[in-house]
């Protein structure tokens, strides 16, 4: 049996690596109810452990990580000083000391799986209990954590808590020897997972719909075809899995693929609403952390208050468990709104073009491109559908163009989609008050704006007028212009006047008002502090200097 090459794709796809490594099962997985971790040098530890391994740090090593990067933007102006801010951050900075000495695991196969148990089924595994020795030596099904590995941190606190600043920092800041690592919105990580099993377990099926066996032999087959390597012997090899009544686990290889991907692991907005994803969240878990991956997590809850209410949420309190032992809980609430104190990232948009806000506008490009490591350089190239497109000034993270360069010449959707998903932010110097004959211009610049808020890119202006009133055509002298129902009706929705915006809009037609008020609306929310926290994640990596 040949294996369908629409789920060849669909694996390969979703594993997001340029070099799919061979997932290998070797038995069964234990249920859920007995599979626990060991963490043997950590293990005493419980949410309330502080970390102490700064005595270790060599003395002669300039400062780096969490705490040196909120010095840095703490003395330009970018940050207020804050005193509990700073606690959460010494935790963070003995974190990354950890890591700088952490040696991660080469994960080549999945673990902990077992015959006995793998006939059971997929929800017998997931809700059952029993207590036999895995084929790796493993008593009772309990998943071996590497001695060193460092605890991971679970940060929870309401809105507005800066736990994506402080996200910001941790991961930026990451020691040099953790080379794989990733950031990710808890929901879509969930996605993916669900997708990468789906795809896993379409491998393994005949074309019947029969579930064939999960075992080596058919592991190897399978690893195979998706690396594109020879998948011979596939057929008999599915055959004596099926002889021999075996069910197929997708979490075991799931989670290894994971933990080849990212020896650190940050989730956004951790939080479980689905069934389906609280279901096999624990297994994941647990596996990937047995593989040695260190997961940092921000949410608005603390653990206890997850799924809460939630179909059969007697079977998630495990998971609960898990994240109190193996990872430290902090409580970020100070009775501090973060977003209602000012400072520099509460602006966002400099106008008129006079001194003082070119030179606030530059230094606070300066501050988001002073990673030494990732040096700011013009022309890096970006390939959009066979064509390349130069970018004029950028870091890995950060992009910056003239409103010229970005607007002033024929650009396509596709153009604005790839800088916004390439670059979490995004710099935008000089826009103009348009007028009738920059129609073309302004159109270009609305399609910007809306792939840069759909990708949350976190977006800085200079204008030559306030940013709202870049789209107004102002007045003829004293006569007034006229106002269409349709521009009242725009008004009205968004709340402003004609003066706030700048007199009549340079539009007309029921779809240019549309759009026109769609990104006054989204210019508006991308202005404020709130947007400015939350945005600036990103979703590729940019292509190196030509």
């Amino acid at each position: 049996m040949a294996w369908p090459a629409t789920s060849v794709v669909a694996l390969t796809a979703c594993s997001r690596r340029t070099a799919a490594a061979a997932p290998r099962c070797s038995g069964n997985l234990p249920p859920l109810a007995s599979c626990s971790i060991v963490r043997r040098r950590y293990f005493h530890s419980t949410g309330a452990a502080s970390y102490s391994p700064s005595a270790r740090a060599s003395p002669s090593s300039p400062p780096s990580g969490p705490t040196a990067r909120y010095n840095e933007l703490v003395q330009k102006g970018l940050l207020k000083d804050d005193d509990h801010q700073r606690s959460i951050i010494a935790i963070l900075q003995g974190l990354h000391e950890e890591l700088t000495l952490y040696r991660p695991p080469n994960p080549t196969r999945p673990l902990g799986q077992k015959k006995e148990v793998e006939k059971r089924g997929f929800f017998g595994r997931l809700f059952g209990s029993s207590s036999h020795e895995g084929s790796d030596g493993h008593d009772d099904g309990k998943l071996q954590v590497p001695e060193d590995v460092p605890k991971g941190l679970y940060l929870h606190g309401d809105v507005g808590t800066g736990k994506s600043m402080l996200m910001d920092l941790f991961f930026d800041t990451l020691p040099d020897n953790i080379t794989h690592k990733r950031r990710i919105h808890f929901h879509q990580f969930m996605i993916d997972a669900h997708k990468r099993m789906h795809a896993f377990k379409t491998l393994t099926h005949k074309p019947s719909g029969i579930v064939v066996g999960a075992s080596s032999r058919v592991m190897s087959g399978a690893a195979n075809a998706i690396s594109g390597g020879p998948a011979g012997g596939a057929k008999e090899r599915a055959a004596a899995a099926a002889a021999a009544g075996e069910d197929v686990d997708p979490i075991p290889p799931v989670a290894m693929e994971f933990a080849q991907e990212a020896t650190v692991l940050c989730f956004d907005e951790f939080q479980v609403t689905d069934i389906a994803d609280a279901m096999i969240l624990r297994r994941l878990l647990e596996h990937m952390i047995a593989h040695g991956v260190v997961f940092v997590m921000t949410s608005n809850r603390e653990p206890k208050d997850l799924y809460k209410n939630g179909i059969q949420r007697s079977s998630f309190v495990p998971c609960i468990e898990l994240l109190q032992s193996q990872l430290k809980v902090q409580d970020l609430n100070s009775g501090t709104d973060y977003r209602k104190v000012p400072k520099a990232l509460s602006k966002v948009y400099y106008a008129p073009l006079d001194d003082k806000n070119l030179r606030e506008f530059e230094k606070l490009f300066e501050a988001f491109t002073s990673d030494p490591h990732d040096p700011a350089i013009e022309g890096r190239p970006l390939t959009i559908w066979g064509r390349t497109l130069a970018v004029p000034l950028s870091t890995k993270k950060v992009a910056r163009f003239s409103f010229h360069d970005l607007c002033g010449t024929p650009r396509s959707a596709a153009d604005y989609i790839e800088i916004c998903q390439t670059f979490p932010t995004v710099f935008v110097d000089e826009v103009p008050k348009m007028g009738l004959d920059q129609r073309e211009m302004a159109r270009r610049f609305i399609t910007f704006i809306d792939a840069a808020y759909e990708s949350k890119t976190k977006l800085f202006a200079s204008s030559e007028v306030p940013i709202l009133q870049i789209f107004g055509a102002g007045t003829d002298g004293n006569k007034k212009a006229e106002t269409s129902d349709a521009m009242r009706e725009a008004m009205d929705a968004l709340g402003m006047t004609m003066d706030q915006l700048g007199g009549n809009p340079i539009f007309s037609g029921d779809e240019e008002l549309f759009a026109f008020a769609r990104v006054i609306s989204r210019l508006t929310e991308m202005g404020t502090t709130q947007y400015a926290e939350l945005a600036g994640v990103g979703s590729k990596e940019a292509p190196p200097e030509m």
